[in-house]
């Protein structure tokens, strides 16, 4: 299910976004004490982040957590955590309480109980959860073929540990704490935002027959559970 909204500008594209996702936290607000917000990094959503931190929410009822990390500690330069901290928790957002995925286990296997728990406590189904979607169609961290991939699409358990073949894409963190495809789509909206020509192919080849393993934004596209709404612009 992948009700497309397609731009012919980036600026088009987050105005649309921008105003969506305000209105479905706001009416996540109206409709229940607390509202839940699930992020992901890479450069796409950066734009939108810097405009909703400017708007006038009552962030301090909007749980955001992350949908999935590199096992690295906050303030790395490839954390989201800190690109999260950087983009969206500012000004306004500034009030939002934050559930990162990197604890002090030494490995993302082993703080894997840990992060479970932690997500479990978030308010659920999700209000809303932002996907991107690399060249290798990868979406959170469930990385093509990665070790523990299987795991993350079939388990009950919102989040799952991976570890990925080292690539482009991962570059030498392969290493991942994500949520699995149950937290995915244990969400009330879900969007798929990309942009580029690259990224759109990518898209077309994913909805196409072939294992989902190989790319498991099918898992995502596949599913009946929930209604994703891809935002693309060049």
């Amino acid at each position: 299910m992948l009700d497309e909204k397609i731009f012919d500008s980036r600026e088009a594209l987050l105005a649309a976004l921008q105003e969506d996702c305000v209105a479905a936290l706001d009416e996540a607000l109206k409709a229940r004490d607390q509202a839940s917000f699930l992020v992901s990094g890479g450069s796409s959503p950066a734009p939108l982040y810097q405009r909703l931190s400017q708007i006038a929410l009552d962030w301090k009822r909007i749980q955001v957590a992350l949908v999935d990390e590199r096992w690295v500690e906050p303030g790395h330069a490839k954390s989201n955590e800190t690109f999260v901290q950087k983009n969206l928790l500012q000004h306004a957002a500034g009030q939002a309480p934050f559930l990162g995925m990197k604890n002090s286990a030494a490995t993302a296997a082993e703080g894997l109980a840990a992060c479970e728990q932690a997500y479990q406590a978030l308010p659920q189904p999700f209000d809303l959860t932002i996907l991107g979607m690399g060249p290798d169609g990868h979406t959170a961290s469930l990385f093509p073929n990665a070790e523990g991939l299987e795991e993350a699409l079939t388990t009950d358990s919102l989040c799952s540990a991976i570890t990925a073949h080292q690539s482009e894409v991962t570059g030498e963190y392969t290493e991942r704490m994500t949520l699995s495809l149950a937290g995915i789509v244990n969400s009330r909206r879900l969007v798929l935002l990309i942009t580029g020509d690259e990224k759109l192919q990518a898209l077309r080849a994913a909805q196409g027959e072939g294992p989902v393993g190989d790319m498991p934004i099918r898992a995502v596209l596949r599913q009946n559970k929930v209604p994703v709404t891809l935002y693309w612009a060049p």
